[in-house]
């Protein structure tokens, strides 16, 4: 379990394809903190570390992670959020992340205001889904790339988030151009919420 604080915006230093899958090597500040089996989330997406050296650590990626995330895009020298799993004696300072991307959405605007950013991002809409959670509300939780952020102006297909000029120096937010595809996990208390609902009507 995570909390959508994103700890570091690590550097891609190789990626190697092995079949369906994608073996990740990151650099980051705490590699000698690491552990083989840790989970840690990548760009909101919970991976096991399976090999480390003294700076780097690898992890691997299978097809269908591949699939509904952003993480098949990623090259070489490009930034990934980071968050270790949370320690549950701690504070939640964001909201109740799993590290189970949902799907994909683009970023489709970008806005200047007087020193920090709107960014909009539109994905596709499915129905079903929606009516189990699968959609952002005013003011809700959603995660971007592993990031915890309060949804502004919710519609059907897509929503904002406003960025800080911390959260985009010390984030992946930095590198987004419209175009960009980024990770989405939905509130999961809101899939409860609307399962349960579902299955009262």
């Amino acid at each position: 379990m995570f909390s959508g604080i994103v700890e570091e915006a690590a550097i891609i230093t190789n990626l190697k394809k092995d079949g369906g899958n994608l073996h990740l090597t990151l650099e980051c500040s705490f590699v000698d903190e690491l552990k083989i089996d840790q989970s840690i989330a990548h760009n909101g997406v919970c991976l096991t570390v399976v090999e480390k050296t003294e700076k780097t650590y690898t992890v691997t990626a299978i097809q269908e992670t591949l699939d509904k995330s952003n993480l098949g895009h990623l090259n070489v020298g490009d930034k990934v959020n980071l968050e270790r799993s949370m320690i549950m004696n701690g504070r939640l300072d964001g909201h109740i992340v799993q590290g189970h991307v949902d799907q994909t959405a683009k970023c489709i605007e970008i806005k200047e205001a007087d020193g920090s950013w709107y960014f909009t991002f539109q994905y596709d809409i499915n129905k079903e889904k929606a009516a189990e959670g699968y959609m952002t509300v005013e003011k809700g939780s959603v995660t971007v790339n592993g990031c915890s952020l309060t949804v502004v102006n919710s519609k059907d297909d897509r929503f904002s988030v406003a960025i800080i000029p911390y959260t985009y120096e010390f984030t992946n937010f930095h590198q987004f151009k419209v175009g960009s595809v980024i990770n989405l996990e939905f509130d999961i208390l809101g899939k409860y919420i609307s399962r349960i609902m579902g299955l009262r009507s």
